[in-house]
C-alpha cells in the first residue's frame, strides 16, 4: 500500500469520556482506516486483577465494550474501520467474548482476535524465586502471595499478525501504549523488524495518539488557545505515510487545536532519554524530530530514528503492601493556612493516641499538604486565606488508617474557625499498591494470537545487538550581558510533565528555536534540583532534542513512590512543568521586547 493510512486515537485511559468514537466515525473526520484505544496503566492492571479475582468474567476495560463498541458497532462495520485496543487488561478473552456477543446480537460479520501471553501471574512463584531485582531501585522481588498482577509489555507485531489473519477487531492485554498504532502501520505498509527508522516513526505516531486530546490542546501550556469549545475538543488523527512521516490533525468543526506546541508537548510527555526510548519493537530516537505547519490544525511530523530493539520485555508487577487513606478539607478566613496545619497536627496526635491504645504501631508515612499556601512550589504562607488541607498516611494495618479517617472528621468541633467542605461519605482505607518493574528475555514469554478460536503462536525475531545513540552537539550558551533582563520561562517555552513509576519528567520546548541556547544555558540539572527540590529526592538528568528545540529533564525518586503508592497531592507529576514554567531566566533585552510586542504569545 502506498497511500497514507488514517488512524484515530479514541482513548487515553480507562474512564475517559465516550465522545471520541462517534466523533471519529462522523463524516467530518474524513474517514478512518483504524481506530486505536489505549486504556491501561500500571495501577489499572492491579485494579483489573482485583476485579478478576472476584468475577472470572471481569478484569477488562468495560467502557470499551459498553461505551465504545455497543453504540458504534454497526457504524464501525459499515465504514470498514479496523479497531485495535488494549482493553483486554488482565482478561482479554473475556473482553473478546463480550464484544463477540454484541456482534452476534447486532447480526454483524466482524472477526475478533485476541493477543495473549503478557499475563505472567501464574508464574509468580517462579519469578519470585528467580532473584530478579527491581530495574530502578534494585529492591528484591516481592513475596509471591502479595502479587496482584504480572504483565509483560508486548509489542506491535503480534497485533499486526492478527490483522494479517483477517481480524476486524484486535484486543490485547498489556502492550506498550503505542503498539496499537504501530501495528496498523506494520500491517498497512509491510514494515519489517529491521525497518528501525519507520518503526520509530510509527511508535512516535502512537505516542502522540495514545493520550487522546492531550495532542489537540488538552493539558496544553497555552490552554486559552484551546479553551474555545473545549467541551467539543477534537480527538487526534494521524495520517501516516509508508516512509513513517505523518500529519496530525483532528475532525473538522471540533474544538482544541493541533500545533507544533501541542504535538511537541505530547512527544515529550512521560519520556526519559529521548534518544533511547525503549519499546519491544525498536529503540527510538526522537532528538531530531521536527514539526512543520501545513495549514490550520495540520502539522507534519518527521525525523524519528530507530535502532535495534532490546532483547528483553519490560515486565511490571503490582503488589499490595499495607494500607493508605486520607481526606481533603477546606479552610478559609484569617490565617486559614496556619489553622489547617494546626488541625492536621491535632488529628495526627489524636489518631496516634488511638493507635497506641490498640497496640497497632505508628503510621509508616504521613503527608500533610496545605494547597493554596504555596507548598506545591516549596514554600508555606501561613496567612493564606483560602486553602485545602490534604492529610494522608500509610499503615500496615487497615485499622490504623481507619483511626486516621475517623479523627479527620471526629475532631471537627474542636478545630480552629474556618473549617468547611462539601459534605459526603467518609473515605475508606485502601490497599497500597506498589509497582515492581524488571526485564525478562523475550524467549521466556509465549505469545498467542487467537482469531475466532484459531490459535497461532507468535515468535519474536531475535534483534541484533543494541547500539548506543550519537549524542547531538549542545548549543553554545551565551554569556549574560548588561542589557539582559529576567523574563518568565512560560513566555519562552512550552512545557509538559508526567510520570514513570517514581520518576517524573519535565519537557521544555522553545517557542522559537533561536531561544534554545538561553534555555540550555540557564536550565541545567542544578537549577532543576533547586526549583523541584521539595519534591525530588533522587537525581536529575538533562537531555537535548535539537530537532524540536527542546530539553527533557528526568527526575528520579520524585513522586513519593508514584501512583497509589504515593500520598502526595500530585502523585504523577502532572503539574511539575507548571512549577518550572512559573520561574524566570535571563535573556537579552531585544528578546524580552519581542515577547512584549507579541503579547507573550509566539
Amino acid at each position: 500500500m502506498s497511500k497514507a493510512i488514517r488512524i484515530g486515537g479514541a482513548s487515553g485511559f480507562w474512564g475517559e469520556s465516550m465522545v471520541a468514537t462517534p466523533q471519529l466515525l462522523q463524516a467530518e473526520a474524513g474517514g478512518l482506516d483504524y481506530l486505536v484505544y489505549d486504556y491501561l496503566a500500571e495501577i489499572t492492571m492491579s485494579i483489573l486483577a482485583r476485579a478478576r479475582s472476584r468475577d472470572p468474567e471481569a478484569g477488562y476495560a468495560g467502557d470499551f465494550v459498553t461505551g465504545a463498541m455497543r453504540p458504534n458497532l454497526r457504524r464501525i462495520a459499515e465504514s470498514g474501520v479496523k479497531v485495535l485496543s488494549n482493553a483486554g487488561g488482565v482478561n482479554p478473552q473475556a473482553c473478546a467474548r463480550a464484544v463477540r456477543g454484541l456482534i452476534a446480537e447486532a447480526g454483524l460479520d466482524l472477526r475478533v482476535a485476541v493477543v495473549t501471553g503478557d499475563d505472567l501471574l501464574e508464574r509468580a512463584g517462579e519469578l519470585a524465586a528467580s532473584g530478579a531485582t527491581e530495574m530502578f531501585s534494585q529492591e528484591a522481588f516481592p513475596a509471591a502471595e502479595s502479587l496482584a498482577s504480572i504483565n509483560a509489555y508486548l509489542g506491535a507485531f503480534p497485533i499486526a499478525k492478527a490483522l494479517e489473519a483477517g481480524a476486524d477487531i484486535v484486543i490485547t492485554g498489556r502492550s506498550v501504549d503505542s503498539a496499537v498504532t504501530l501495528a496498523a502501520c506494520i500491517h498497512a505498509f509491510g514494515w519489517q523488524p529491521d525497518d528501525w527508522d519507520r518503526l520509530a516513526a510509527g511508535s512516535l505516531a502512537g505516542h502522540i495518539l495514545e493520550c487522546g486530546p492531550q495532542a489537540t490542546g488538552g493539558n496544553f501550556t497555552d490552554w486559552r488557545l484551546a479553551a474555545k469549545d473545549l467541551h467539543n475538543i477534537g480527538y487526534p488523527i494521524a495520517e501516516v505515510a509508508a516512509d513513517g512521516t505523518f500529519v496530525c490533525t483532528k475532525p473538522a468543526g471540533t474544538g482544541g487545536l493541533v500545533s507544533p506546541g501541542t504535538l511537541g508537548e505530547q512527544m515529550l510527555y512521560e519520556i526519559g532519554d529521548p534518544q533511547n526510548y525503549l519499546l519491544p519493537d525498536v529503540a527510538c530516537d526522537f532528538s531530531e524530530v521536527t514539526f512543520e505547519v501545513l495549514g490550520a490544525d495540520r502539522v507534519r511530523v518527521s525525523g524519528a530514528q530507530g535502532r535495534p530493539a532490546p532483547g528483553t520485555y519490560k515486565v511490571c508487577a503490582t503488589w499490595t503492601d499495607g494500607f493508605r487513606g486520607g481526606h481533603t478539607l477546606t479552610f478559609y478566613g484569617l490565617d486559614a493556612a496556619a489553622k489547617a496545619r494546626t488541625y492536621a497536627d491535632a488529628v495526627l496526635e489524636r489518631a496516634r493516641t488511638l493507635l497506641r491504645r490498640a497496640n497497632l504501631g505508628d503510621f509508616r508515612e504521613v503527608s500533610i499538604e496545605v494547597i493554596g499556601a504555596g507548598e506545591q512550589f516549596g514554600r508555606f504562607d501561613p496567612s493564606a486565606a483560602e486553602v485545602v488541607l490534604k492529610l494522608a498516611a500509610k499503615h500496615d494495618d487497615e485499622r490504623g488508617i481507619g483511626a486516621l479517617l475517623k479523627e479527620m472528621t471526629g475532631l471537627a468541633l474542636a478545630t480552629p474557625p474556618g473549617l468547611s467542605g462539601f459534605a459526603g461519605a467518609r473515605p475508606r482505607p485502601s490497599p497500597v499498591v506498589r509497582l515492581f518493574s524488571f526485564t525478562l528475555p523475550k524467549g521466556e514469554v509465549s505469545i498467542q494470537v487467537d482469531l475466532e478460536g484459531e490459535v497461532g503462536d507468535f515468535t519474536e525475531s531475535a534483534p541484533p545487538p543494541a547500539t548506543d545513540p550519537q549524542r547531538p552537539a549542545v548549543p553554545e550558551a551565551p554569556e549574560p550581558g548588561p542589557d539582559w533582563v529576567e523574563v518568565p520561562l512560560v513566555d519562552l517555552a512550552w512545557g509538559r510533565s508526567g510520570d514513570k513509576g517514581d520518576s517524573a519528567n519535565i519537557g521544555i520546548m522553545a517557542r522559537d528555536p533561536a531561544w534554545l541556547p538561553y534555555l540550555w544555558g540557564h536550565l541545567d540539572e542544578v537549577r532543576i534540583a533547586e526549583v523541584m527540590g521539595h519534591f525530588v529526592e533522587g537525581e536529575v538528568q538533562r537531555f537535548l532534542l535539537p530537532g524540536a528545540a527542546a530539553i527533557n529533564f528526568l527526575m528520579t525518586r520524585a513522586l513519593g513512590g508514584g501512583g497509589v503508592m504515593s500520598l502526595r497531592n500530585d502523585p504523577q507529576g502532572k503539574g511539575y512543568a507548571q512549577i518550572l514554567l512559573s520561574t524566570s531566566i535571563p535573556v537579552p533585552a531585544e528578546v524580552a521586547e519581542r515577547i512584549i510586542n507579541n503579547g507573550g504569545d509566539q
